[in-house]
């Protein structure tokens, strides 16, 4: 039975119903005054945990703008769209996960897209097992292998919170007015408009060669991809678009965006296999 929560009297924080490696709630005081004071519409093609979109929204800065957020993660976008059309039954069916959460029951449903009829699960079967292995996996690591399948390992935690109901319904109020769908981070050519704000928070380039273990997609985002993403910022940028766009801070990066405006900020890292490659990194912002 679904119970309703009111959520009126609630904190007006919005902020992630999902962790997400890269994810930027701890560089938003670094990245907001980097901002666009005025901008038009929002546009948002690498979604992850979309910390930026739910920052923007809290501080009512994305009121009465259109926002479009996409990826070209079909299963992020469905548990998006999911939590924006049904939150309740969303939460409900969480619920059932958590009460049957073990390290058996994790890789049960692990398993669950090695198998033929995988797609016949309806959108909110599928948006509960991302958003359930997404909060019982190891750090919150979205990792599939070449065949697409999901494949990091049960995390270490006592009393994951699985059905994190008002976290999950003030998601879905700020994404009533979103336009979410899948798509590669191109096709916002398409639709950026001078003066709107777009940000590109793309899979890093690798600082070094076993950094690939963090990508979220079986498609590395190398050169080549670095190279086509250059060539959408410069179009959007000459375009009159506001363009920002997170990376990692190497030789690389910095050199294929030296005529734009780059900026250091300070991120701690939290995937390493050695402990000693934790801690503070540098990363850049860029915009035009």
């Amino acid at each position: 039975m679904t119970v309703k929560i009111d959520i009126r009297n609630q904190s007006k924080s919005f902020q992630p119903f999902i962790k997400w490696v890269g994810g930027k709630r701890g560089l938003l005081e670094q990245i907001l005054p980097l901002l666009p004071k005025n901008f038009k519409d929002y546009h948002e093609p690498f979604l992850g945990g979309g910390a930026l979109f739910f920052e923007l929204y809290s501080k009512g800065l994305l009121k009465d703008k259109n926002i479009y957020l996409s990826d070209i993660n079909a299963e992020l976008i469905n548990a998006y769209s999911v939590v924006k059309n049904s939150p309740y039954e969303l939460i409900d069916s969480l619920k059932e996960y958590k009460a049957k959460h073990s390290k058996e029951f994790y890789y049960q449903i692990r398993e669950l897209d090695r198998l033929d009829n995988y797609n016949t699960l309806s959108n909110l079967e599928k948006a509960t097992r991302f958003i359930y292995l997404n909060k019982t996996c190891f750090n919150g690591l979205y990792r599939v292998n070449k065949k697409g399948y999901f494949n990091t390992p049960i995390g270490s935690y006592k009393n994951p919170n699985i059905a994190d109901e008002y976290t999950l319904l003030n998601a879905s109020k700020a994404l009533q007015n979103a336009t979410i769908n899948v798509q590669p981070f191109e096709d916002v050519l398409n639709y950026a408009k001078k003066d709107d704000l777009v940000y590109f928070d793309p899979p890093y380039y690798p600082l070094n060669e076993t950094s690939n273990f963090t990508s979220y997609d079986s498609n590395c985002f190398l050169e080549d991809k670095q190279r086509e993403l250059y060539q959408v910022f410069s179009k959007l940028s000459k375009d009159g678009v506001n363009v920002v766009l997170s990376n990692s801070d190497t030789v690389f990066i910095k050199e294929l965006y030296k005529n734009f405006d780059i900026n250091i900020v300070n991120a701690n890292r939290f995937i390493n296999s050695k402990s000693s490659g934790r801690g503070k990194i540098n990363e850049v912002l860029i915009k035009n």
